[in-house]
């Protein structure tokens, strides 16, 4: 039988609803059924839907394809700081779980406003936040960053100039996405490793389908490396059990 896979990284692209170029680049569709088709001889049976720099404040998308998806999926959203507690209450009714800010592409709020955003959607709804930012800047982010009350930080921190910041702030409780192997600068097996031993609970494996951008997309040898890495009865914290209690996913 195969074993569960929580997918804590996906974009959902469907033109239907609004998308905008970021930095001239505009992404090709890809829908709930593309999406489907690829993940499911996987495993996948829940996963995160993440909000694209493309995509800004719209939400339409997002509630969509969390109700095409069904059971064990959830939203990571991006929101202006001036939303209103019942838009949030909202936005969580309908399976949204986390804030996203993407310090690296932009589309979501600025970072002055992370410390104050972050803290708000904690208390009135519960959700983490989630970064998308290399590694290289998080030195200047450690202090704020350990003073939140739940983070996740994209692809592995992108590049290797951050890693020994990345590795405190596994071993404090901020927990790092094991995604976009093709988009990062340095060998995967060494810093999943290196996560895994300041933390065995952060890791937490996303596809990053369709891949927007990178420059390797993701493919299913990258959940083999995972297993070959850490071993299969580890490499099951990070390919299911730590994401899936993370987002609060339920299964119904």
């Amino acid at each position: 039988m195969t074993q569960p896979i929580f997918d804590a990284h996906c974009h959902i692209i469907d033109p239907r609803f609004p998308l905008k170029a970021n930095n001239g680049y505009m992404p090709e569709p890809f829908l709930v059924a593309d999406y489907q088709a690829l993940t499911g001889p996987l495993g996948v049976v829940g996963g995160a839907v993440v909000s694209g720099s493309f995509q800004g404040f719209d939400q339409g998308y997002l509630l969509e394809a969390l109700r095409r998806l069904g059971s064990g999926f959830v939203g990571v959203t991006q929101v202006p700081a001036n939303i209103t507690n019942a838009e949030l209450e909202t936005l969580n009714g309908f399976g949204v779980r986390a804030l996203r800010f993407n310090l690296k592409r932009g589309g979501s709020e600025q970072l002055d406003q992370l410390d104050a955003l972050a803290r708000r959607v904690f208390e009135q709804v519960g959700w983490h936040t989630e970064l998308y930012v290399d590694s290289s800047e998080l030195p200047e982010l450690e202090h704020l960053l350990l003073q939140l009350p739940k983070v996740s930080i994209d692809h592995l921190g992108l590049s290797p100039e951050g890693l020994p910041t990345l590795l405190r702030l596994a071993e404090r409780g901020v927990h790092i996405k094991a995604s976009g192997f093709g988009r990062v600068g340095f060998p995967v097996s060494i810093v999943l490793k290196a996560i895994f031993a300041a933390n065995p609970q952060a890791l937490m494996f996303g596809t990053d389908l369709p891949s927007t951008r990178a420059p390797r997309p993701f493919r299913t040898s990258d959940i083999d490396l995972i297993k070959e890495t850490l071993g299969e009865r580890d490499a099951q914290l990070v390919l299911w059990e730590n994401a899936s209690t993370f987002y609060r996913a339920r299964f119904v």
